[in-house]
């Protein structure tokens, strides 16, 4: 899985057409948001999805994420996550939920990060 990411400015207007192309593309998305002035979109294949923005004049990165369990019923269980992540001294750049009760993160190390996780 890879986190996509793309810079917007009007959210409406850009995630349209991020969401037009895309879909268009074939390309799923798996979870995901806009925040300070990024969207960031869990997809399976991210050359794919950044080929397909990039031939519409969207410039979009794609890295590499974590996605692992989320026990969203438990009351303090992203604390303790982020607090694993800091403790191990693994560097956060986004985290999100996707759309399958999952935590997808963007760290550093990704198997260090899973390994702490658990």
């Amino acid at each position: 899985m890879n986190d996509l990411v793309i810079a917007v400015d009007d959210v409406a207007a850009d995630v349209s057409r991020i969401g037009a192309v895309l879909g268009a593309a074939g390309v799923g998305l798996e979870g995901g948001g806009v925040w300070a002035g990024q969207a960031h979109y869990l997809v399976a294949d991210g050359a794919v999805a950044v080929a397909a923005l990039d031939a519409a004049g969207i410039r979009a990165t794609s890295a590499p994420a974590l996605v692992v369990p989320l026990r969203a019923d438990m009351p303090g269980e992203m604390g303790r996550m982020m607090s694993a992540l800091h403790s191990a001294g693994i560097r956060v750049d986004a985290q999100y939920s996707d759309h399958d009760n999952r935590k997808v993160f963007v760290v550093d190390d990704d198997e260090r990060a899973r390994t702490v996780l658990g």
